[in-house]
């Protein structure tokens, strides 16, 4: 009988063994699951961190590209438009010659035409003129060469413009030459003959 229990006791318990073992078993295989699981959750997070980096790195690369493009590109269209000035200028004295020698023959206009369309050919590309004729005057657009008393235009005004004047885009290329008043001619006089009263 003893055996019989042993027998019996002995099947019970290696049953019961068994699924105990298994049980551990399968707590250790789920413990490692997770914790895969876990180190490939972090491995996911981690890597779209670092494809959103590259992202940001890449479309900030882009923009500076960009950006280092049009800046050489303006650069280039600067130094063209200053080797063109003189051209202009050279232009604008044919053409004042012509205005005062009786400038109407076919000639003369051929040479306003062409002054024209170099001038529309260059504003596609940002020159503009700086206008200066009886503005009031501008350190940040004209230079001032002279101050003359004049009747005609209030103080701080420009009387003559002597070299036209350039703007690239927003940016100040060549500063009009300018002649200012210095305000009506009686002014000046009184001035004169204060200054030698002193």
């Amino acid at each position: 009988m003893n055996e019989k229990a042993t027998k019996d006791g002995s099947s019970k318990e290696p049953a019961e063994a068994e699924d105990g073992r298994k049980a551990r078993k399968h707590k250790k295989r789920a413990a490692g699951v997770t914790k895969e699981s876990d180190e490939v959750q972090a491995d996911i997070v981690a890597l779209n961190d670092r494809l959103l980096r590259l992202q940001a790195d890449f479309e900030n690369f882009r923009k500076r590209t960009l950006r280092e493009k049009g800046e050489v590109h303006k650069r280039a269209n600067e130094e063209l438009m200053l080797e063109m000035l003189p051209v202009l200028d050279h232009l604008d004295l044919a053409l004042s010659h012509l205005d005062e020698n009786g400038g109407n023959s076919a000639f003369a206009e051929g040479i306003k035409l062409v002054a024209e369309q170099l001038l529309a050919v260059l504003g596609k590309f940002g020159l503009a003129v700086v206008d200066a004729a009886g503005a009031e005057f501008d350190p940040n657009l004209h230079e001032a060469v002279s101050h003359l008393p004049s009747d005609g235009a209030p103080e701080n005004h420009v009387v003559e413009q002597t070299r036209k004047g350039y703007l690239l885009g927003n940016r100040l290329l060549r500063p009009a030459q300018v002649v200012v008043s210095s305000g009506p001619t009686w002014a000046a006089g009184m001035v004169s003959e204060l200054e030698g009263q002193e």
